[in-house]
């Protein structure tokens, strides 16, 4: 079984890029002194926000063609990581694509902030 690609005609903007995680720690409080703390989980969903760009009213269709057909809204897919280099199985969180917005008439350009996930 092939994974799917972020396809190439989408671009990934930098300007509010960001990468996070939950580090997985249980916290128990003490009545005394600080908080004893102990690894909860053995990986961490880390969520990387971005921005999509579409250069034209066409590739911003044919992403949302892809994100019902060939991904299904939910399933997993192939980016590499800017920050790393490294090719990373992702998938949007909550099956959430964000808002279309226009930055030309007719949605000529337009743009939607996602954040993916994945397992570290």
């Amino acid at each position: 079984m092939n994974m799917e690609k972020l396809p190439s005609y989408v671009r990934m903007l930098k300007d509010d890029a960001g990468e996070q995680f939950d580090p997985g720690v249980v916290v128990s409080e003490m009545d005394k002194g600080l908080a004893k703390m102990r690894v909860g989980q053995s990986r961490v969903v880390v969520q990387v926000t971005a921005t999509l760009f579409f250069r034209t009213r066409v590739d911003s269709q044919a992403f949302e063609d892809w994100y019902f057909n060939e991904i299904r809204r939910i399933g997993w897919f192939d980016w590499r990581d800017s920050r790393t280099g490294q090719a990373r199985s992702v998938r949007f969180k909550g099956g959430d694509i964000g808002k279309l917005l226009p930055l030309a008439s007719q949605y000529g350009k337009a743009q939607r902030s996602v954040t993916l996930e994945y397992l570290r």
